[in-house]
Parts: C-alpha cells; sequence; structure tokens
C-alpha cells in the first residue's frame, strides 16, 4: 500500500484563486511521496513513531480483562468509557516525587522511542522516507485522541462530571472548601456551561474522525484541553496528566498543517495544504476501513450517547444513584441532643454535639461537629457502583462535616448507617480510596446489619429504575460489598410526624454511646437557585 501526497504547486495553486482575492500564492515546499527525508527527519520520525504508539495503544492487563467481559447486550456508560479512558502506564515509582506529577510514563515511552529509533536507524538503511508510516500513525493518534475526548465530552454534555452541589455541601463555609472543591461546585452550579464545554468536546473528538476536518478538530482539542490542563494545575485538580495527554495529541496532528495554518492565517495568503492520501485498492482493504469507521462512530458516538443519558437519568456516576426515604428529606436543627442520657446544650463550640442536620434525596445523612476531621482529596470519580462509594459530597469538605450513607428497614423504622469515608485513608495529605477498589471478606457487612433486618431492605442492585440496569452494576455491587475497609457505623431508630418535619432519632452512635436527638425541620433560604438539569431520579 503506498500513500499520495497531494501537494500543489504555486500553478495549481494560482488556477483557483478567485479573481476578486488576487494575492499571490504561498510558496510551497515539494515534499512529494518520493523526495527523501533528511536522516535528522528520519531519526526523528522514528523516536516519535515508537513513542505516540505506546502512548495509544493500552497495555494494563485491567484494561483488557475490562473489553473481554464486556457484556454488549447488557452495558452501562462505565464499559465504554473505561475503553476510551486509558492513558500509558509503564512504571510508577514508590517515592512520589520521582514520579514526576505522573509524568514519569511519558519520560518513560521516550526513552523507549529514542532507544527504538536508534536501534531502528541502524537496521534500515533501505527507506529514505516514511509518507506511508507517518499517515497511519496520524490515524491512530486521530482515532485514540477522538475515541478519548468524545468519552470526556458526554459526561459534559450530560452534566454528570461535576454534579450540582448536595445539601451538606452548600451548608458548608466557602473557607472550608478545597481549591479543587470550589473549582469543580464552580461549573456544576452552571450546568449549562459544563454542557457547552461537553459540546465542544465532542465537536473536537468528531472532527478527528474525519481527515478533512482533522485540523479544527485538533485546535478545538487543543484550546478546550490546554485549559483543563491548567486548571487542574491551578486547582490541584488531580486530572493535569489526562487534560495533557490530548495536549499533546493535538500539538502533534497540527505539526503537520503548522505552515499552511500561518501562511493563511498569519500572512494571509491563499493556502491548499498537503494531504496526505493512502492508495488501498483491495476490496476487503476498503470494506475493513468503512466497517471499522463506521462501528467506531456507530460505538463511541451513537451508542454512548444513549448509555450516558440513562446513566444522567438514572445513575449519575458521582452521585449516589438509589433514594432515600423522601419523608425525611431536608434540612434539620437539633432542637434536642442527649448523650448517653445527659442533656448537651447547643454550643457552636461543643465537639460532640451534632449540628446542621440533613438528609438528602438520595441515601445519605450529613452533620457537623466541632472538631477536626480527616480530608478526603479526592475528586469523587471513579467506577463505584455502590452508593456509599460515590463520594463527591464528601470530597474536599471540610469544617467538622461527616457524611454517612444508610441502609433503611422502613418496616420497623430503623436506619443503619456506615460512614462514607473509610478509616485506613483518615490521613492527612491521602487521597481517599475510590469505590470499591479494596476488597476482601464481607464480615463487617454480615456483622453490622442483623439479617433479619436485611430482609426489610432494598435490594442495592435492583433499586434503581430498570432501564439503568446492567451487567456491571449486577456483578459491581456484590463485589463491592466484599471491601474490608472499617467505616464507623451507628443504628438509629427514627420515629417522625406525617410530614416528617419533627423527627427523633434514638439508638448507637459510631463510639456505642446511647444517643437521643430531635430533629426539626428549617427551610434554609439559598442564593442559588434550583437548576432544572440536574441527573438522578429520586
Amino acid at each position: 500500500m503506498a500513500t499520495t501526497v497531494i501537494n500543489p504547486d504555486t500553478k495549481q495553486v494560482g488556477n483557483v484563486v478567485p479573481e476578486s482575492k488576487p494575492r499571490q500564492a504561498a510558496p510551497v515546499t515539494d515534499t512529494g511521496a518520493q523526495k527523501e527525508w533528511t536522516a535528522t527527519q528520519r531519526v526523528a520520525f522514528r523516536i516519535a513513531f515508537i513513542f505516540f504508539i505506546i502512548m495509544c495503544i493500552p497495555t494494563t492487563a485491567e484494561w483488557w480483562n475490562n473489553l473481554v467481559t464486556i457484556n454488549w447486550f447488557h452495558l452501562h456508560y462505565r464499559d465504554l468509557y473505561d475503553i476510551a479512558r486509558f492513558s500509558p502506564s509503564i512504571y510508577k515509582f514508590q517515592t512520589p516525587a520521582y514520579n514526576l506529577l505522573g509524568y514519569i510514563d511519558w519520560v518513560e515511552a521516550l526513552v523507549i522511542g529514542i532507544v527504538g529509533g536508534l536501534i531502528w536507524t541502524a537496521l534500515d538503511n533501505k527507506n529514505k522516507q516514511y509518507h506511508n508510516l507517518y499517515y497511519w500513525l496520524r490515524v491512530v493518534v486521530r482515532y485514540r485522541a477522538g475515541i478519548g475526548i468524545i468519552g470526556f465530552g458526554f459526561t459534559k454534555l450530560f452534566p454528570v462530571q461535576m454534579p450540582y452541589p448536595s445539601l451538606g455541601v452548600l451548608n458548608t463555609h466557602f473557607g472550608d472548601l478545597t481549591a479543587q472543591k470550589i473549582y469543580w461546585l464552580s461549573v456544576g452550579i452552571v450546568p449549562w456551561y459544563q454542557v457547552f464545554a461537553g459540546v465542544v468536546e465532542l465537536a473536537a473528538g468528531t472532527m478527528l474522525f474525519f481527515r478533512k476536518t482533522t485540523t479544527f478538530g485538533a485546535v478545538l482539542l487543543l484550546g478546550a484541553l490546554g485549559d483543563i490542563t491548567y486548571v487542574n494545575f491551578a486547582y490541584d485538580g488531580g486530572v493535569h496528566v489526562y487534560a495533557s495527554y490530548f495536549v499533546l495529541f493535538s500539538a502533534f496532528l497540527l505539526w503537520y498543517d503548522i505552515v499552511p495554518v500561518y501562511n493563511l492565517l498569519i500572512r494571509e495568503r491563499f493556502t491548499v495544504p498537503p494531504v496526505l492520501i493512502p492508495e488501498i485498492n483491495q476490496k476487503w482493504l476498503i470494506v475493513t476501513r468503512i466497517v471499522l469507521k463506521t462501528g467506531t462512530i456507530g460505538i463511541f458516538l451513537v451508542w454512548l450517547y444513549y448509555l450516558q443519558y440513562v446513566n444522567f437519568k438514572y445513575d449519575p456516576y458521582k452521585q449516589p444513584a438509589t433514594s432515600g426515604i423522601k419523608q425525611l428529606r431536608g434540612n434539620y436543627n437539633v432542637s434536642e441532643f442527649k448523650l448517653n442520657g445527659q442533656d448537651i446544650p447547643y454550643s457552636p463550640l461543643d465537639s460532640v454535639r451534632w449540628q446542621g442536620v440533613t438528609f438528602e434525596k438520595w441515601s445519605s445523612l450529613t452533620f457537623n461537629v466541632n472538631k477536626p476531621l480527616n480530608l478526603d482529596l479526592s475528586n469523587g470519580g471513579g467506577a463505584a457502583m455502590r452508593d456509599i462509594n460515590r463520594n463527591f459530597e464528601l470530597t474536599g469538605v471540610a469544617g467538622g462535616k461527616r457524611v454517612f450513607y444508610y441502609d433503611a428497614d422502613t418496616v420497623n423504622k430503623v436506619l443503619y448507617l456506615q460512614d462514607k469515608l473509610p478509616e485506613f485513608s483518615k490521613r492527612k495529605g491521602k487521597r481517599g480510596n475510590r469505590g470499591g477498589e479494596k476488597a476482601g471478606d464481607n464480615k463487617l457487612a454480615k456483622s453490622f446489619i442483623p439479617a433479619e433486618a436485611k430482609a426489610n431492605i432494598r435490594n442495592e442492585v435492583t433499586a434503581i429504575d430498570p432501564a439503568a440496569q446492567s451487567t456491571r452494576r449486577q456483578r459491581g455491587v456484590p463485589e463491592e460489598l466484599k471491601d474490608k475497609r472499617k467505616r464507623a457505623h451507628m443504628v438509629l431508630s427514627y420515629n417522625a410526624d406525617a410530614t416528617g418535619s419533627h423527627i427523633v432519632l434514638t439508638g448507637k452512635d459510631d463510639k456505642k454511646n446511647d444517643v437521643y436527638i430531635v430533629l426539626d425541620r428549617v427551610n434554609r433560604p439559598y442564593a442559588l437557585t434550583d437548576s432544572k438539569l440536574v441527573a438522578g431520579k429520586y
């Protein structure tokens, strides 16, 4: 298979210049297919070829295991998202400083590229140019960047990447939020802006699938992801490496067009860029190309769109998916608080008495205590299936905020609560573990909730809308139930009036103390107005 370089000369350009624009055509260097590259160009290309192939090909067993275990007839959006989302993972050092802010894999890929490129140079004295390989390398990079950014874009088009703040977060003092949390919430409170960002990323990815629009897609990608890279450095967002991954690809794709773009935009000259076109004559190659391209677009633009819509509607990935007890939702003042029979009066300085209690629309109870707690510094991402492991409402929030997930025995009116922050990650400076990553036995789950109570608690797998059911959820929830990390837990009976405006909680707190807590609902006005574009069905 050969590659043709269509490279217009000055005469060709002159023939198509409109009469209204009698400008001199930009001079075009003859870079025809037969012209030899310089020795430096050949060495640079060989190094770049190996480097970008390493950057584009998934090498982790986890990625391949996900690919071969997907149930294509019962998909979750995360199945396709995980195919689209990967970056090179070669070797990480135990000492964080040696990992160069996460860019160590890039350095390792470059070293491999340099060594491989020099060996290739020593062995190959025959080829004087690599137009054919260059074309196919651009195809690999185009599709890698396009698929990856489309996966990113759908989480913004349906705004689930940066959720609208929960009640517990709205009740947090601004100064108790980390820089990362402030940025994510700033985007989350304006979901239509998040949608716009998703449109830009999807447009960039779509244009990268087509040769004629690659330059425009690369420009969009460079602008959008360059901004995101900087934001993540400035706000300690944690995804600077993955964002700059796309900046690198877009810069590589634009390299080919940099001279024509300069001639067009800076020198204002009529410009026809050179185009690499493969000569594909065999019928089976033509059919293969059409099938692969159509399949890629169908899977990552059409199918993923539908799956992401279902996720937004019923199972938003950073928010808990199942609803809480509707009767109890809202903000509450603590009217009375007894610990082991002793009445503890209100004091903003008390380190035991609860303050600012909320029942979210999903299965979370939050309250404040006046004592320092450890922070979860992650961004609340990951692929958790269980609600207890979806912790965006907890991450980056200080000020003594405690967040408990609860299972409700609605027959006996008992709440079985578990701290959403596992005990072993309660260390300053450590990012919280993402849900389900550490699995072992399920002793805690078995010993914590009595079997007779479990009979009255809903099945977590089937508790969401049937439209959002998937094989991934059926597998993921039981797997995460084996999580052996310790969590503080409480058992509280609740007695509420018909509207839930007055609640009495009694039982054992996380220190095994007897508690008696009276809550009265309070309407708390916020400067923010509720958005109609919110995820989840509760």
